[in-house]
């Protein structure tokens, strides 16, 4: 969402599943909505986001990061965007970097999901030990946005969006079943520290159903709201290529060429 300065229940119908080194992509139906689900191993995976290039341009497209990690001699296996912005393309609230802090985290209160409390972050930092930033395998994490500070000094990469669709376990206690308000929408969760789980709904679906998802269908105690409406996906084995909005945040998983 651009931002103006402005029970049992079968999982694992798999319809289409394709593998690139460990990051698994599926399309599957959970509860009668579609899904696409990419599962990443940051043990043998690496992920990155992405803003601007180095003229300082935001990407605005998956094509712009590809072209960008050319010369770098990598290229996406996976992306979708990665959190709220504002008119400008930047992020709404914190984002990091290769363990720099280029937006700040961002408390305010306000109107719209962002703002609906608890917000979170999604954000990879460094284990305790290890000198070198990104020297060794990260651990994942979806944090409530006030509990941020304490993963500030060993962060590495960090998006931050709203609203938290689990917490610990729990669904967000705004989510009500019966909400009409149904979009495309994507997010991320945890189901383990080295695990990482992309969703992105290909029917529209509301709040407390993208949520149901992430906890009983994919075991994540903690996940978070990316974005609706202009939800974006790059996948070439699902021949995908989402270009119909400007994007702000990317994030995916790259590989060497």
């Amino acid at each position: 969402m651009r931002v103006s300065t402005r029970a049992a229940i079968v999982f694992g119908l798999l319809l289409v599943g394709v593998r690139a080194p460990a990051q698994q992509i599926v399309t599957t139906t959970f509860a009668g909505k579609r899904y696409v689900i990419c599962r990443v191993d940051l043990t043998k995976d690496r992920l990155d986001l992405f803003w601007r290039d180095g003229n300082k341009q935001p990407f605005k497209t998956f094509d712009a990061v590809n072209q960008w990690l050319r010369p770098k001699r990598r290229q996406l296996l996976f992306a979708m965007n990665a959190g709220m912005y504002r008119e400008d393309y930047s992020p709404v609230g914190l984002y990091v970097e290769h363990g720099k802090q280029l937006r700040p985290l961002n408390l305010a209160n306000g109107k719209g999901n962002f703002c609906l409390k608890p917000n979170g972050v999604f954000a990879l930092t460094k284990r305790a030990g290890n000198g070198r930033v990104g020297a060794s395998v990260p651990d994942a994490h979806v944090i409530e946005s006030s509990r941020y500070p304490a993963l500030s000094k060993s962060t590495t990469l960090a998006t931050q969006s709203g609203p938290m669709l689990v917490i610990g376990g729990k669904l967000h206690p705004a989510f009500r079943r019966a909400s009409t308000s149904r979009l495309v929408r994507n997010g991320v969760g945890v189901p383990s520290p080295q695990k990482v789980v992309f969703v992105l709904a290909e029917d529209p679906v509301n709040f407390y159903e993208f949520a149901v998802l992430f906890r009983d269908g994919l075991s994540c105690p903690n996940a978070l709201f990316l974005d609706g409406s202009v939800s974006s996906l790059y996948s070439p084995p699902l021949h995908r290529n989402d270009a119909w909005a400007p994007l702000g945040p990317i994030i995916g998983v790259t590989a060497k060429r």
